[in-house]
This record gives structure tokens, sequence and C-alpha cells, in this order.
């Protein structure tokens, strides 16, 4: 079970949920999960998008995504689906945060740079099959 909020501006309502929907049918079914997308302006950050859980740390469900506004349909689906594998690292406690760090799989990603972290190169390598997957089943 699932629940899906969204706000903010320069996004498509239908395709923020159908992607949400999907992923989570596909890779958390047996999760309850709560997932409130927020889209506004993220340049300032120098990012795309943010995922954060909103309850404890320890087995988290609810999250927080953040999307930049105003992408196109294939790099918002990209990047919303990266930040998706995000939220599934943090349910499964792949993710997690120990002794006030950020681990993944028991490393310490703070000592890497961010495009060497090994949660980030795992949401990365992800995002084209995802995406590809998720576009195959609108056919």
């Amino acid at each position: 079970m699932y629940h899906i909020t969204t706000g903010g501006y320069g996004y498509s309502k239908r395709l923020c949920i159908d992607v949400i929907q999907w992923f989570l049918r596909t890779y958390l079914p047996r999760h309850k999960i709560y997932v409130d997308v927020n889209h506004r302006g993220l340049m300032r950050e120098g990012a795309y998008g943010f995922c954060d859980y909103c309850d404890g740390s320890s087995r988290p469900r609810d999250f927080t995504i953040e999307i930049h506004a105003r992408l196109n349909r294939e790099h918002y689906t990209k990047t919303l689906l990266h930040e998706l594998v995000h939220l599934r690292q943090w349910v499964r406690g792949t993710l997690k945060y120990k002794a006030g760090k950020m681990m993944f799989n028991n490393l310490y990603v703070s000592k890497y740079e961010y495009m060497e972290q090994p949660h980030e190169i795992e949401a990365y390598e992800s995002e084209e099959e995802l995406y590809n997957d998720y576009m195959e089943t609108l056919k």
C-alpha cells in the first residue's frame, strides 16, 4: 500500500503518480510507503532531485522527493526513478545513518566524491534500465 501526494509547478501530475505507482508496485509491493513529491526550482542547489525520509532513519517509510520543475518528459522520468532508487535503498536498509554518518552497504559514503559514492553509482546505473522497463509497460 502506498500514499502519494504531489505539489509545486511545472510538472505532469499524471506522469509523476504513474511513475511512482509503477515503481512501488514493481519493487516495493509489500511495503506501506508515503511519498510526497514537491516540484520546484533546484538550480541554486545544483541538483535535479533529492530524496529524504521524514520519519526516523530506522526503517523509514515516509519520504519527501524534490524534483526540479520544468524538466522534459524523459529527463523528468529518469530523475524521478533515480530518486525512487534512493527511496528503495532507504526502505531496504542498504542506505542508512549510523553514528550520524550516511552508510551504503556498511561503507561510509562521505569519504567519496559525489559521483563516486556507491549509492549514487547504483542510482545512476539503474536510471536507464528502469526508464526502459517503465516505457515498455506503456506499450
